[in-house]
């Protein structure tokens, strides 16, 4: 399945019925069969290894690693690389100043997971300091460090590392990654399911009524929805991923239609980045093969940090996206009676019966 190094072959079916096309162009592929024997290592976080997988397994295409200066100042400036394709997160290593010099000398390390498999060698380009404040500013629209993300990037080490990364040994199997799929077999499975249309739906919850009318809408209106909650560090108060997976392993089985929603678990931290995580989200899912992405009311947000529709706004600073949006106004109860208004209807579920249908359509 993967060549030493380079981008990945996809599918692209027929014009005007085609599976994404990867976010930059290609799937990158950064697998590597290299002997990392004898280089000196620095010890990552579960959540920077999960990033370096799915750098690796194309999920972050374009980044090939972590972001060079030049990158990284113009994703927190601009939410976009140098070369002006769009990528709002910071993909970032960093190091205090002890491991900054001893980086910037070796050329080379191998970075080890929390249980200290090497699972990855950085082929170090740059070190260099960044602006926290202005930092959080960019991708968070604030400095008030009650933000879980602001909270993180200001205890963040003073250095940052770029440069390519070689994977060379995956974490064994677990039964938590058992749902986590590459970029290739998304779409392999998009395909051989006839699907054309896919809908990606982002949650870091178990189904809930609300969630069930907007995949249920997606299913009668798209080919396939793709389910694909995110696994890794939240906040507190959260789901346990395993509850996440096992109600969503009921309702496909049990409950959706046959053939109509895929379950694929996408490894990660929550960022509550808010409008610049949309994006983010929204070019995870296309390189999956995902063509929509559903965005609903204060997606990825936390506490009050973000106007309720910011992160369907922000879809406007980027036509060049290929993954299109479907948007959600809020919920809205009358009784025993949910309520989704949409430009061209009003959704209902009542609760005694448990059943969506068209409650009135609006002209």
């Amino acid at each position: 399945m993967w060549s030493a190094h380079g981008s990945q072959q996809v599918k692209i079916l027929s014009e005007g019925t085609a599976i994404s096309k990867p976010h930059g162009g290609n799937l990158v592929n950064r697998f590597s069969n290299i002997d990392p024997s004898g280089l000196s290592s620095i010890s990552i976080s579960a959540d920077l290894a999960n990033d370096v997988e799915n750098i690796a397994d194309g999920i972050f295409s374009p980044l090939e690693g972590f972001l060079s200066q030049q990158d990284f100042e113009n994703v927190v400036e601009k939410g976009r690389l140098s070369n002006d394709v769009p990528w709002t997160i910071p993909i970032v290593l960093d190091v205090d100043e002890s491991a900054a010099s001893k980086i910037k000398d070796s050329g080379n390390v191998l970075l080890k997971n929390p249980d200290g498999l090497g699972v990855a060698v950085l082929n170090v380009e740059e070190v260099f300091t960044f602006d926290k404040e202005k930092t959080v500013k960019g991708v968070y629209g604030t400095t008030d460090n009650s933000h879980p993300g602001v909270a993180k990037t200001m205890a963040m080490n003073d250095f940052l590392v770029s440069g390519k990364i070689d994977y060379v040994k995956r974490p064994e199997s677990t039964e938590i990654r058992k749902y986590r799929m590459t970029p290739l077999e998304t779409r392999e499975a998009f395909s051989k399911a006839g699907w054309k249309k896919i809908v990606a739906f982002q949650t870091r919850n178990p189904p809930h009524v609300a969630h069930e009318i907007l995949q249920k809408t997606a299913i009668t209106t798209r080919d396939g929805v793709f389910v694909n909650p995110l696994i890794g560090k939240k906040k507190s108060g959260d789901f346990k991923d395993e509850v996440i997976i096992k109600s969503y392993e009921v309702m496909i089985e049990k409950y959706y239609p046959e053939n109509r929603c895929k379950l694929g678990t996408l490894h990660t931290e929550m960022r509550f980045a808010g409008p610049k995580e949309a994006i983010h989200h929204a070019i995870m899912r296309q390189n999956f093969g995902c063509t929509h992405i559903i965005i609903g009311r204060d997606h990825a947000g936390v506490g009050n940090f973000y106007e309720p529709f910011a992160a369907q706004k922000i879809f406007d600073d980027y036509p060049d996206l290929e993954i299109a949006p479907i948007f959600f106004p809020a919920f809205f109860t009358a009784g025993s009676v949910l309520h989704l208004p949409t430009p061209k209807y009003v959704l209902t579920m009542r609760s005694q019966e448990n059943k969506l249908a068209v409650l009135s359509y609006v002209h």
